[in-house]
């Protein structure tokens, strides 16, 4: 979740939506996201929509956040009602820390949607935990509540790095957590990893991603560094305690993540993502990056039905109390234009290994392309074939290349 949410237009107070959105719900897919807002401590690079226990203030539990996450289901389930998705496809529960709820209670909302909607015979069901918030038991809890799919924080392999990220864990605890959830049954099990932290070394780096090689999972996410304007990191880096982030380091380290994953059988699937078979995609993921539509749950969480885009408020408390009025929690929303869409498509599926169909491009679009293929950005084959892919290259210059196919 962003940390600055943008204007819009006002949202119905029933969260109501025009007659073309609700006919065009799931027409590409259609998910579920769970935004879970708490954290036990705050990492000094994030700025996502989270709170530690001190910063909630009052009006706001964990004990009853679950209650106000099916008060808006429930409300989902009423707009889509005459017009609901076809099954929902995937589910994805982020935060924040999600595991820090009790096991149970994302459980009873994963019950809940599927009493709502309906899950597919086949979704895809994910969360995302923090290595130390989770046990044996917890995991085989989720797991056996429909759970499929764990994201978990690693980040780094390096004491050192740990520290600078303020992350909580030791550097072993990610990779016995990946054991245990395989352990508990869970179907694939995700690593994340970000490079490009200050102090930390290539030996560093390498040592993360033999750690995540022998864990024996079957997705990591490698993400660069950025500092956000507020964070701690950011405050740290003003005052000279420690220095920015550099482009060139991040290039290597992309290039050394893909040298050792493909080397260990992963393939890149989407710029910062690998997987080794197309089973452990992260299907949901996927849904966000081909324009499909999802439901997002919680304080601060975006949706998408039928080119209609809208969030919620940030707080946990304004969002229970919108809620206990029987109002919708969203604060606004836009309509996404034609060309807008076709912006979102550009950007998110050039991305992807699959690539982008080149008809979809404008006369300018293809004469960009036709200069990315001649500067060896996009790969020779797949051109040939129709389609703009990235190469290697390509893919440390990806924002480049998207700039080029827009008008």
């Amino acid at each position: 979740m962003p940390g600055v949410l943008p204007e819009g237009e006002p949202v119905p107070r029933d969260g109501s939506l025009p007659a073309t959105a609700r006919r065009a719900v799931g027409a590409r897919g259609f998910g579920v996201y769970v935004h879970v807002p708490f954290c036990a401590s705050r990492c000094g690079y994030c700025d996502f929509n989270t709170y530690t226990a001190a910063e909630l203030g009052g009006g706001v539990s964990r004990e009853t956040y679950a209650d106000s996450v099916l008060a808006e289901l429930a409300l989902a389930g009423r707009v889509l009602g005459d017009t609901p998705p076809p099954r929902v496809d995937t589910v994805f529960v982020g935060g924040g820390t999600p595991t820090l709820l009790p096991a149970d209670d994302l459980a009873r909302i994963l019950d809940a949607i599927d009493r709502t909607w309906g899950l597919a015979a086949d979704a895809e069901v994910t969360t995302e935990a923090n290595p130390e918030s989770v046990t044996p038991e917890s995991l085989k809890t989720l797991r056996a509540a429909g759970y499929t799919r764990i994201s978990l924080g690693m980040q780094s392999a390096a004491p050192g790095v740990l520290a600078v990220l303020d992350r909580r864990h030791s550097a072993g605890r990610a990779t016995a957590a990946a054991a245990e959830a395989r352990d508990a049954g869970f179907d694939h099990v995700n690593l994340d990893l970000i490079y490009g932290t200050p102090g930390e070394t290539a030996d560093d780096f390498a040592a993360s991603l033999a750690q995540v090689v022998d864990a024996g999972v079957d997705h990591v996410s490698a993400y660069a560094l950025i500092v956000e304007d507020g964070t701690r990191l950011a405050a740290r880096m003003r005052r000279g305690e420690l220095p920015y982030p550099s482009d060139d380091v991040a290039a290597d380290r992309y290039l050394a993540a893909e040298a050792a994953l493909h080397a260990a059988g992963f393939s890149w699937y989407e710029v910062s993502n690998w997987a080794r078979s197309e089973a452990a995609r992260c299907r949901h993921n996927l849904l966000y990056w081909t324009g499909a539509d999802w439901w997002g749950l919680g304080p601060g969480a975006h949706s998408h039905v039928g080119g209609v885009r809208w969030w919620n408020v940030k707080h946990p408390a304004g969002y229970a109390e919108r809620l206990a009025d029987g109002a919708s929690p969203a604060l606004a929303r836009e309509r996404l234009t034609a060309d807008e869409q076709h912006m979102e498509d550009v950007m998110l599926r050039l991305r992807l290994a699959s690539g982008l169909p080149l008809d979809v491009l404008d006369e300018a679009g293809r004469a960009g392309a036709e200069r990315a293929r001649a500067g060896g950005l996009l790969d020779a084959d797949a051109y040939a074939d129709g389609r703009a892919v990235l190469t290697l290259r390509g893919r440390l210059l990806a924002d480049g290349v998207v700039r080029d196919l827009l008008p």
